[in-house]
């Protein structure tokens, strides 16, 4: 690192949010991907976007490359650095505003998601996004992946509650995209260009949500069934009756056996699949919704029904899917885990191509994931001080993205591609798509220094 970019920061910046000691660089070094690593030059700790601008003005200036990052709980290796500088966006955590009047919040890009639900839910507001790991990860991380989580089918992802965009350009430039109102037809919209950019376009500093009523009741089924096919017949059928549940949860044979060693919650080990369900609104409209999809369970040939309407009984049977991944780390010390999104009918096709290629290779590859919009989590177990294995993985973490694109898939649905994906991003995105996507990014930051080495081969 050269003394000239440590002394234009210390110019510009206090002194408190400039770390370039070995410690810091260690720490900063990467996020949730398995096996990927970088090293910063430096890490900006920003408070304000004045600050932003200023670590962008100098960064331009020296054609240093900026790497933003919040939680770093993401699993693509989205936020890792190669080098330059790490722009820490974690300590921008302010709630600026609830406006309960529009149903809209005001946030910094450093608040935490399940800090945000809270704070709304305590004045009967409801932000229904909400990926695996809410409790730690960042709104803006959740933009700029364009995470997801299990309420996606009935209420979306991150995507459909971005109003508005507040974000530092390389050069220290400001846009602001978007407001308080729910519909625009002006211009382009440049706040969604920043939904899923990954970093790639700018540095995030301020965004406005949609928020909805709370609903006032919520109700739970869990349905273990005897065959993969069975569940998903009975997906399809729930949704012909005309149920649009908030969650669909699905876990494979695999992962229903490492909970139940685990944690011992008396799962059937017969079982090759386990759905949970859940309903949300009204209490008359939850119970009746529960007692039908309960039914539609049995109907399908669901062998053991649970129903629970209070949060107690609720907590117990999210007990089994919130367990799926600390139970799977007593089989193996590392995971892969995958995010593949498909179209519904292709579920038990890809599940089943899962376990030839898992059994191909020697692996374990349990499966788990949102089932009722097709997004599924393959996690490939494997230990990574064995060369041999780790080999192994990544030739069947190949083979499975490729089979999701063959049946009509995606790479990602709620991760994004980071480092990890990006060699594949072909499988998926034309060359013509690929090409307006770096255009876009040539306008926004032409000397490319904004989260470089990432999404693109």
């Amino acid at each position: 690192m050269s003394a000239e970019l440590l002394s234009s920061l210390a110019s510009v910046l206090p002194a408190d949010r400039i770390a370039s000691d070995p410690e810091s660089l260690l720490v900063y070094g990467y996020d949730g991907a398995s096996g990927v690593t970088g090293r910063p030059d430096v890490v900006v700790s920003v408070q304000e976007e004045a600050e932003i601008v200023a670590t962008l003005r100098v960064a331009e200036s020296l054609r240093v490359p900026v790497f933003p990052r919040g939680a770093a709980t993401g699993l693509a290796g989205g936020s890792v650095p190669s080098c330059g500088i790490v722009l820490n966006l974690a300590p921008m955590c302010r709630i600026i505003e609830i406006d309960t009047a529009n149903l809209m919040a005001t946030v910094e890009p450093g608040v935490i998601n399940a800090d945000l639900q809270a704070a709304v839910e305590a004045v009967g507001l409801f932000y229904p996004p909400d990926p695996a790991s809410l409790k730690q990860s960042t709104i803006g991380g959740n933009v700029a992946t364009g995470a997801g989580g299990p309420r996606c089918l009935k209420y979306g992802t991150t995507r459909e509650y971005v109003r508005g965009i507040r974000a530092v350009l390389p050069g220290g430039q400001v846009v602001e995209d978007g407001g308080k109102y729910l519909k625009c037809a002006t211009g382009y919209n440049l706040s969604q260009l920043f939904v899923g950019s990954e970093g790639t376009l700018g540095a995030i500093s301020r965004i406005t949500l949609r928020l909805l009523p709370r609903p006032p009741a919520v109700g739970s089924v869990v349905a273990l069934f005897a065959s993969l096919d069975s569940a998903a017949a009975m997906v399809e059928r729930l949704l012909a009756d005309g149920i649009l549940p908030c969650v669909m949860e699905f876990m494979d044979r695999l992962c229903i056996e490492c909970v139940e060693k685990a944690y011992h919650l008396g799962l059937a080990p017969e079982a090759e699949a386990l759905v949970l369900i859940e309903a949300d609104g009204t209490p008359e409209a939850v119970e009746s919704e529960c007692r039908r999809i309960a039914q539609i369970c049995e109907e399908g040939g669901a062998f053991n029904v649970r129903r629970a309407s209070d949060a107690g009984t609720r907590a117990d049977l999210w007990r089994a899917r919130r367990a799926v991944s600390p139970s799977l780390s007593r089989l193996r010390p590392a995971r892969l885990g995958e995010d593949i999104s498909l179209p519904r009918a292709s579920i038990v096709s890809i599940v089943a191509e899962i376990r030839r290629i898992a059994a191909k290779h020697n692996l374990l590859i349990p499966v788990f994931g949102h089932i009722g919009d097709g997004n599924l989590h393959p996690n490939i177990l494997y230990d990574p001080r064995d060369p041999e294995e780790t080999r192994r993985v990544h030739i069947a973490a190949e083979e499975l993205i490729r089979a999701a694109v063959a049946a009509g898939g995606t790479l990602s649905g709620e991760h994004g591609i980071g480092i990890a994906k990006r060699d594949l991003l072909p499988l998926a995105l034309p060359e013509l798509n690929q090409s307006l996507c770096k255009q876009i990014k040539q306008v926004f930051d032409p000397h490319n220094l904004m989260n470089p080495g990432k999404i693109f081969p």
